[in-house]
């Protein structure tokens, strides 16, 4: 592991993972709650630990607020939502609490949810011409919750600042981030020179598992059978709960294991016509995921929560509006079937499933 951690090959050049960390004056790992993101953290906090400069280590959650991962109590062990266990991470890392950020986007003072601007929006992230889920709505989020701070540094020092963004993206999730570089130069202007570090990139999803295993680190809920399980059989990501980017089977994991969730989905999708997956839709998904054979979700969670309660008032109050954006050729409102009778997620309590709002 020594030698992955000293140097890393970008293309024909390689770099010194220490001097890369010693020059930064901010470095910020971004925490998502899931396994990557941790791997990455413990990799660039035991370098600038090396490297003299923990001090200058951050750790941030953008929260997606309802669309991620929530807390759950079952037979009365309470398992944290995907920011709380990013919190946890940040204190298991030993950053003081004060440089860990939890973001979340806000509108007229109150929460302002990805879903809702999907909603006014009229289509889902792989319709636009980028991904507005993790442009827009996390790495923007963060850069602006550093921007007084950065002019502040900028009229001390009389330089821009030396900013890493680390982020857990590995090459073999996906093709698209097999194709990213470990070291990437992103944003450079009189303000804020900032370099994209992917620590973890060449190392396989079998090694990360085994790693937090091995080291006791705490795994998202998520990713097991059932909470508490701790088998690794749930989803294979810890991101959006229901993610327009996840697997068929994370897909059927998630509308069974949120129906309330799932429902306001296909709403967006049936009232803007289209369609959440370009695979698939959300109320193709629903009705599969309530058949014979479908994934076993272990958990259901009610979703009765204020939090949720205003993000479904916000999204149904956009889907009143006509959509910001055009339809595009064959889709648009009536072009989708609406959730077949009976799939409203009762269906799902089969025998063994563990109903939260019943415990």
């Amino acid at each position: 592991m020594s030698a992955q951690l000293d140097l890393f090959a970008t293309g024909p050049a390689a770099f010194d993972a220490v001097e890369l960390v010693a020059a930064q004056d901010f470095i910020i790992v971004n925490l998502s709650g899931g396994k990557d993101g941790l791997r990455a953290a413990v990799i660039a906090r035991d370098t600038a630990v090396r490297a003299g400069v923990e001090d200058r280590l951050w750790t941030v959650h953008a929260s997606l607020g309802p669309m991620e991962w929530p807390a759950c109590t079952l037979n009365g062990v309470r398992y944290p939502s995907v920011g709380e266990l990013a919190a946890e991470h940040s204190r298991l890392l030993g950053v003081p609490p004060e440089r860990h950020l939890e973001l979340r986007r806000h509108r007229d003072g109150v929460p302002y949810d990805l879903l809702t601007f999907i909603a006014q929006r009229g289509d889902w992230p792989w319709l636009g011409p980028a991904r507005f889920c993790t442009g827009d709505w996390k790495t923007k989020l963060i850069y602006g919750a550093f921007s007084a701070t950065v002019r502040a540094f900028v009229k001390a020092h009389g330089r821009p600042a030396r900013m890493l963004n680390v982020l857990g993206l590995r090459a073999d999730e996906s093709p698209d981030r097999r194709k990213r570089k470990p070291l990437l130069r992103t944003t450079e202007n009189t303000h804020r020179i900032v370099d994209e570090w992917l620590p973890a990139h060449a190392e396989t999803t079998s090694f990360v598992k085994d790693w937090t295993d091995a080291g006791s680190w705490p795994h998202h809920w998520a990713y097991d059978s059932a909470p508490g399980a701790g088998d690794w059989a749930g989803s294979s990501r810890c991101s959006c709960s229901a993610c327009v980017f996840s697997n068929h089977r994370d897909l059927l994991l998630a509308v069974a294991r949120r129906p309330r969730l799932a429902a306001l989905y296909a709403e967006v999708e049936y009232a803007r016509g289209i369609p959440f997956n370009p695979n698939t839709t959300i109320t193709a998904l629903i009705e599969e995921a309530a058949r014979p054979g479908a994934p076993d979700p272990g958990v259901v969670l009610d979703d009765n929560t204020p939090d949720f309660d205003a993000l479904q008032t916000a999204v149904r109050a956009a889907l009143t509006l006509p959509p910001k954006r055009k339809p595009r050729p064959g889709t648009g409102p009536g072009t989708l079937p609406p959730l077949g009778g009976g799939c409203d997620g009762c269906s799902l309590a089969g025998d063994g499933l563990l109903l939260l709002e019943e415990l």
